[in-house]
């Protein structure tokens, strides 16, 4: 007996649902794919790792004679014998997902969209195609920002000191820095689909602007991985503009739907009421 899922593929050829067995199957043969992609990024990027090693340290190399000239002396080191080459593993580690990225996220998408509506793949393929920039341009202010972080918290050392930053917490530090600004600036993707989906309304977004902003920036300062009230900034800014940005896009489209400027209260009658809904 064929067991299916829902409104899952369907086996090509056939009426009936692709069996349990099959998507299982499939399920393997696709994360088998994806695990393949990503031990070849981390080949390559073993492989060049003289090069992601310069990239990755070239904002400490920027900040270094501002730190020389306050009389401070600062090294990145690798201690214990194995040092060296775990952070050269845990740095091709990370490069290679980041650069199989496009395969193994593939693989999971071509798992999920053959069981979605023609306007859910729309959507989705909408959706991925806006996160990735936004991700990409958040990460990049990340990594702009990163120098100014190194020299402001390196900075504290007192004078004639030497301060030894070691390789693996750079790396993690750096991390940390370029994909929290990535993640912050999917905010504008979040307010835009819980509008469109009829969660919020644009008037709602605009009643609750200043207690949005105000956890906006309680996010940065508590997120970002440093404790200087100008690295937090860096995020909090862009974040609030792009929220502001979003709340733009959520009023337009109220507008096109013919709601106007009118919230979604709780007294009004809900989808499932009105006429057209699932209850006629």
């Amino acid at each position: 007996m064929a067991l299916g899922f829902g409104s899952a593929r369907r086996r090509p050829g056939a009426g009936g649902e692709m069996p349990l067995l099959d998507h299982l199957a499939e399920l393997r043969a696709r994360l088998m794919k994806a695990l393949a992609s990503i031990v070849i990024g981390v080949a390559v990027a073993w492989y060049f790792y003289p090069q992601i090693l310069e990239w990755l340290t070239d904002p400490y190399e920027q900040v270094r004679p501002a730190l020389e000239a306050k009389n401070i002396d600062s090294e990145l080191i690798v201690s214990g014998i194995g040092g060296a080459f775990q952070f050269q593993l845990k740095t091709s580690v990370i490069a290679g997902l980041v650069l199989s990225s496009p395969v193994w996220m593939w693989q999971l998408w071509a798992f999920v969209l053959p069981a979605l509506h023609r306007h859910e793949k729309r959507a989705a393929l909408l959706l991925t195609a806006t996160c990735l920039p936004l991700f990409l341009g958040g990460a990049w202010v990340g990594y702009w920002t990163f120098p100014k972080a190194i020299e402001l918290l390196v900075g504290f050392a007192p004078e004639g000191w030497t301060n030894l930053l070691n390789g693996a917490d750079y790396l993690s530090f750096a991390t940390r820095m370029i994909i929290l600004f990535g993640v912050g600036a999917q905010i504008p993707v979040v307010v835009v689909i819980l509008n469109r989906i009829g969660a919020v309304s644009g008037a709602q977004l605009i009643r609750a602007r200043p207690w949005i902003i105000v956890g906006i920036f309680v996010f940065a300062a508590i997120a970002t991985p440093t404790v200087d009230p100008v690295t937090f900034l860096f995020l909090a800014i862009p974040m609030s503009l792009l929220y502001f940005l979003s709340e733009i896009i959520a009023r337009v489209t109220d507008r096109r739907r013919g709601r106007g400027s009118e919230a979604w209260d709780d007294e009004e009658a809900s989808p499932l009421e009105a006429p057209g809904g699932l209850g006629d």
